[in-house]
């Protein structure tokens, strides 16, 4: 069996438990896409507000998705202030080692996809080299580094479109996660230490365990960070994290990371040894309680109630992944960033 995006279901999939959850998400994708369509009608574009983040919160209907990524993100601006940049990137001079490099990862991205095989018609691989060979040539400190073909990839499939595709990894790659990608992976090993930090801070038993053992947290959580949960996570839950990932930033992958680990922890505590650390972090990215993205990502309503003669009144909403892991302010993460990035240029 293939899922929409093109993807074959493992053997072991539960199909029964996937039915009865997804049943329940249709009716509530008809309503959302039915406020999107409203929120999204007339030539005004999409403007960052606090609707619009709200509405992000609840989920994109993928009809609407990659128009509003490319708002939200500012990769629309980018494309309209560039027109042709794309195609003349891949019209100029090429590098036989960018090509090499990406010829390289291309038969590895999705072998599980029906689209991106070779049989394919069209194949997504031509694409899907094309994207990244762009985005070699447009940002040469960075060129093509592994996992970039696994985002472009999801890019491609939500997009349809080689020139969005692009520019939706310029955002990611180029502003939202810098040094994520490049060579010295620096942004990346921050983000991982930051996670660190904050489960010291927010879960200091399994800090302790972690310590306890040895466990380095690239070991753990280095393909969460630099696939951004694609191949980790189901790609409904996935989808649902990149909408909030365009419009708020790199803060959702923490919050994400510490949800799992906190709605977790009883079960990672009960590990003895390095193994079965591991193996209990891989784990935890499977099951009901990552494939229901709604529940896991889920606006649930808080009433806060007030005499005003008329009973209670809404004043707020709560998500697992904004409640569970406490509060987190991007004050709190960039002081922790540059600790941690200080840290390991100490180190190197």
């Amino acid at each position: 069996m293939i899922d929409p995006y093109g993807f074959e279901r493992p053997e072991d999939f539960d199909y029964a438990a996937y039915e009865e959850f997804f049943s329940t998400y249709l009716v509530i994708l008809t309503k959302r896409a039915i406020k999107w369509s409203k929120l999204l009608k007339g030539s005004g574009g999409v403007r960052k507000s606090v609707t619009v983040k709200r509405y992000v919160r609840k989920g994109i209907p993928l009809e609407h998705r990659a128009r509003v990524w490319m708002a939200v993100s500012g990769a629309q601006a980018q494309m309209d202030q560039n027109p042709g940049y794309y195609h003349r990137l891949l019209e100029g001079e090429s590098s036989s080692s960018l090509e090499e490099a990406i010829r390289t990862d291309l038969n590895r991205t999705f072998p599980d996809n029906v689209m991106f095989r070779k049989t394919a018609d069209p194949c997504l691989q031509k694409t899907l080299y094309n994207v990244l060979l762009a985005y070699g040539l447009h940002n040469r400190d960075v060129g093509y580094c592994q996992g970039m073909n696994f985002i472009a990839g999801y890019l491609i499939l939500i997009t349809k479109n080689e020139e969005e595709s692009f520019w939706l990894l310029d955002a990611l790659v180029g502003r939202i996660l810098p040094d994520y990608y490049s060579p010295a992976m620096l942004g990346l090993k921050t983000d991982q230490e930051v996670l660190a930090q904050l489960v010291r801070m927010k879960l200091p038993a399994v800090a302790a365990l972690m310590d306890g053992h040895g466990v380095l947290w690239t070991l753990l959580v280095s393909r969460w960070f630099i696939c951004l949960f694609v191949d980790i996570l189901p790609v409904e839950t996935v989808l649902r994290i990149w909408d909030c990932l365009f419009n708020e930033g790199s803060k959702i992958l923490f919050r994400v990371a510490l949800t799992l680990i906190k709605q977790h922890q009883d079960f990672i505590l009960e590990a003895s040894s390095v193994p079965d650390i591991c193996d209990k972090f891989k784990q935890i990215t499977k099951g009901d309680f990552v494939t229901d993205c709604h529940t896991f990502m889920q606006a649930r309503h808080v009433y806060h109630c007030a005499w005003l003669g008329i009973g209670c009144y809404e004043t707020g909403t709560l998500t697992k992944i904004f409640s569970e892991p406490g509060r987190l302010s991007m004050a709190t993460i960039a002081r922790l960033r540059e600790s941690c990035r200080a840290a390991l240029q100490a180190q190197s």
